[in-house]
């Protein structure tokens, strides 16, 4: 997670969609609706992540200068799912000139 308040290229970087339940439109989600946008009956996309240039409504800073999430704890199952350890990790940092994360060695 420290890498990330770092980075948030992955939040300017990906449509970041999920099924709509998670939403607090719904009784069992959290996901606050009004960030949300529909993309078809089932789904919905964070708001900025939908089209190009990709940029999460819920992402506050500048990328690669100390970032944050301003729902976190709300989060998206996407969002959650998504680690430092993702390959796609260090090629989204790279497009914004940043450098690759150290590979973190196995625990033996």
């Amino acid at each position: 997670m420290s890498h990330c308040l770092d980075c948030g290229a992955c939040c300017a970087s990906f449509r970041v969609s999920f099924y709509w339940a998670e939403t607090d439109a719904h009784p069992g989600g959290c996901v606050p609706a009004a960030l949300t946008l529909p993309i078809s009956p089932y789904r919905v996309a964070m708001r900025g992540t939908e089209l190009a240039p990709v940029h999460c409504i819920a992402l506050q800073g500048q990328v690669g200068q100390g970032v944050s999430c301003s729902i976190y704890a709300q989060r998206p199952s996407t969002c959650r799912e998504f680690d430092v350890d993702d390959p796609r990790c260090n090629e989204i940092r790279g497009r914004f000139g940043l450098p690759p994360l150290p590979e973190v060695p196995l625990a033996a």
